[in-house]
């Protein structure tokens, strides 16, 4: 057996999604136009809470940082895997594959942070609507952003670095980026401390977020149910929705490609790949457009920029 240090100029090989290399440059075309999509949807919205003084409110300053994590994990994953996809470059360099995990998975922690952040803010507006702007100042907002920041860092960094201590056996990842599973699985030797710490940044980061946030929509229904008016509860569900739309869009697809990754043994490779890959870009995708659809002051702004444009 070949025996790979991590410490001399070692690299790994991407296969791209197992079974379907042959499909690569067709599986490119929605793999860009989702690249494509992302870009443009994150992009437009922190151009219009940038630029517009009556976005920058607590809840938009929060969907700003959102963004912005999404465009991290995207920029991280897509531009290796589209060259994957088109140039067939498969091979990356040990550093850039442990600091593209680093990005790529530090950067969903923090965006779980930033959803939590969210749900505080939804239950203060709904709650506690008269002192919204006193308890949810900008000055809290910048400290929420900084602790889902060291969240991601604090929790994330010790991945790559564990791994720096292994010795490789195998140099080829059968996936399209380096996921922290992946790569432990290319290491020989002993890799328990990897998966312990893997699983318990799993269960900290969705089991406490999770938690936190259907308490946080525990108290917002119980003030729901209080009051008399339909328009009342109406109103108040409907300052949520769009929060509750982006945390069903970022949790369902982890937890299902985390559940059928664990007991879903007839699943072909190619699907859970697939998968993973699905959990990383559907929800930088579908963010901008469900606050697009949901949110009137986005839709406003927008038609004004495009009446701008064409006149």
């Amino acid at each position: 057996m070949k025996i790979f240090n991590h410490s001399s100029f070692m690299t790994f090989t991407l296969m791209g999604i197992p079974g379907l290399e042959s499909q690569h440059l067709w599986l490119s075309v929605p793999f860009s136009s989702m690249f494509l999509a992302i870009l443009l949807g994150n992009g437009t919205v922190l151009f219009l809470v940038a630029t517009e003084p009556t976005l920058r409110t607590p809840m938009y300053l929060l969907l700003a940082l959102l963004m912005v994590a999404d465009l991290i994990s995207t920029l991280a994953l897509m531009p290796k895997l589209l060259c994957l996809f088109w140039f067939n470059d498969r091979d990356i360099a040990a550093n850039a594959c442990f600091t593209q995990m680093f990005f790529i998975h530090g950067a969903s922690v923090v965006r779980s942070a930033l959803l939590v952040a969210m749900a505080f803010d939804r239950f203060v507006a709904v709650c506690k609507p008269l002192r919204y702007n006193t308890i949810l100042s900008h000055s809290l907002v910048g400290r929420l952003g900084l602790l889902a920041l060291a969240k991601g860092v604090i929790l994330i960094l010790p991945m790559p670095l564990l791994l720096q201590r292994l010795t490789f056996c195998h140099i080829v990842i059968p996936h399209t980026y380096c996921d922290h599973m992946a790569v432990v699985k290319m290491a020989c030797g002993h890799t328990r401390p990897n998966r312990i710490y893997g699983l318990f940044v799993i269960l900290l980061v969705v089991g406490l977020d999770l938690l936190l946030i259907g308490f946080s929509y525990v108290l917002i229904l119980q003030a729901v149910v209080r009051l008399n008016s339909q328009d009342a509860i109406f109103k108040a569900l409907n300052t949520c929705s769009a929060h509750l739309f982006v945390i069903l869009v970022t949790y369902a697809p982890a937890l299902f490609s985390s559940v059928t990754h664990r007991i879903g043994h007839n699943i072909p490779p190619h699907a859970h790949i697939l998968l993973a890959n699905l959990y990383l870009l559907l929800p930088s995708m579908f963010n901008p457009i469900i606050y697009g659809i949901k949110m009137k002051e986005i839709q406003d702004k927008v038609n004004k920029c495009l009446c701008r444009g064409t006149s």
